[in-house]
C-alpha cells in the first residue's frame, strides 16, 4: 500500500506501528512501545483525541491524511525526538501540559502517590505551604495544587526558559494564585520552610549519561545529569539537598524525592539516612519519603 492510498485508522496505527518498531527507536516520554507511541502519533495529527482510537477504528482515512502521518513518523525515526516535542503536548496522570525542547518531558513518579492520594497520609489538615525543587514545565506544582486547594506552592528551577515553559502551564491551568515560579540554584530560590517538598532533580550518573539514547539526549542535560559539581555518582545536587534540607522543612513536614534507578548510589551517599520507599508503576525503590525527623 502505498502513501496515496486510502487506509483506515486502525490500518494505519499498525502500520506506523511496524516502521517504528523497525526503527529500534527508545520509548519512555509518555509511551513505552512502538504501538501506543504509533497511535499516539497518528490521532494527534488527525486531529482525535487519545481515547478516540477504538471509536474510529474503522474510519477512512484521506490519503492526504496518510501522507501527514507518514511524514510525522518519518521525522520522529529521522531526528530521535520524543513524541512529545513533536506534538508540543505531554499528559501526566490525564492532566495535559505543553512541552517543548526547553524542559524534559514530564514523567515523574512522585506525579502517582501525588494524584493517587499516597501522599495525603503524611500530610496534615495545617499543610498550606509546598515547594516543588526543580520544576521543569511545573507539572509536580500544578498536580499538587490540584491535588490540595488549600496549598500554596512555590515552584523553582534554575533555567530561566524553563521556567518560561512552566509559566504557560500554570497559566494553562488557571494556577496563577497559587502558584509561585522562581528562578535560582537549588535553596537559592526557595527562602523559608514548607510542609512538603517534592524534588525530582537532576540524578543520572556519569555512566548512564553516556549511555543514554537520542530520544533522552534531546532533552536538557542540566535536568537529567547529576555530576555537574565534578562527581559521578549523580548524587551532586542531592548532596546539597539533603545538608540543607532541615533549614526548610517545617516539624512534621516531608520530603519526597524521585532518585529513579539510581537507589544504590543514593544508599552509599546517605548510609545514615533511613527513607520511606513508596510503591510505583516503575517499582518501590525510585521514589522515597523523608519525615523531617529524619534529619535529626
Amino acid at each position: 500500500m502505498t502513501a496515496a492510498a486510502a487506509t483506515t485508522l486502525i490500518a494505519l496505527v499498525d502500520r506506523m506501528a511496524e516502521r517504528l518498531e523497525a526503527a529500534g527507536l527508545a520509548y519512555g516520554h509518555g509511551t513505552t512501545n512502538a504501538y501506543d507511541e504509533a497511535a499516539w502519533l497518528v490521532l494527534w495529527k488527525l486531529g482525535l483525541g487519545l481515547d478516540a482510537l477504538d471509536a474510529h477504528a474503522g474510519d477512512d482515512i484521506a490519503p492526504a491524511q496518510v501522507a501527514a502521518v507518514e511524514a510525522l513518523i518519518a521525522e520522529r525515526i529521522a531526528t530521535r525526538r520524543p513524541a512529545a516535542y513533536l506534538t508540543g503536548e505531554a499528559w501526566l496522570q490525564g492532566v495535559p501540559f505543553h512541552v517543548d525542547e526547553r524542559v524534559i518531558v514530564p514523567r515523574s513518579l512522585i506525579a502517582e502517590p501525588l494524584a493517587d492520594g499516597t501522599l495525603d497520609a503524611w500530610l496534615s489538615a495545617q499543610t498550606r505551604q509546598v515547594l516543588d525543587l526543580c520544576t521543569g514545565n511545573g507539572s509536580l506544582a500544578v498536580l499538587a495544587a490540584l491535588a490540595w486547594p488549600e496549598v500554596q506552592v512555590r515552584a523553582t528551577d534554575l533555567a530561566a526558559e524553563a521556567l518560561a515553559v512552566a509559566r504557560r502551564n500554570v497559566d494553562r491551568h488557571g494556577l496563577q494564585q497559587r502558584i509561585t515560579l522562581a528562578q535560582g540554584d537549588g535553596w537559592a530560590a526557595a527562602p523559608g520552610r514548607y510542609d512538603l517538598i517534592l524534588c525530582n532533580p537532576p540524578y543520572v550518573n556519569r555512566a548512564s549519561m553516556h549511555r543514554l539514547p537520542p530520544e533522552y539526549r534531546a532533552e536538557p542535560a542540566l535536568a537529567l545529569d547529576g555530576n555537574r559539581a565534578g562527581g559521578s555518582d549523580g548524587m551532586d545536587f542531592i548532596r546539597e539537598l539533603i545538608r540543607q534540607t532541615p533549614a526548610h522543612l517545617n516539624v512534621d513536614g516531608i520530603l519526597v524525592l524521585e532518585i529513579g534507578h539510581e537507589r544504590d548510589h543514593f544508599e552509599a551517599a546517605f548510609p545514615e539516612l533511613d527513607p520511606i520507599w513508596l510503591p510505583t508503576s516503575a517499582g518501590d525503590d525510585q521514589v522515597l519519603l523523608l519525615q523531617a525527623e529524619a534529619f535529626s
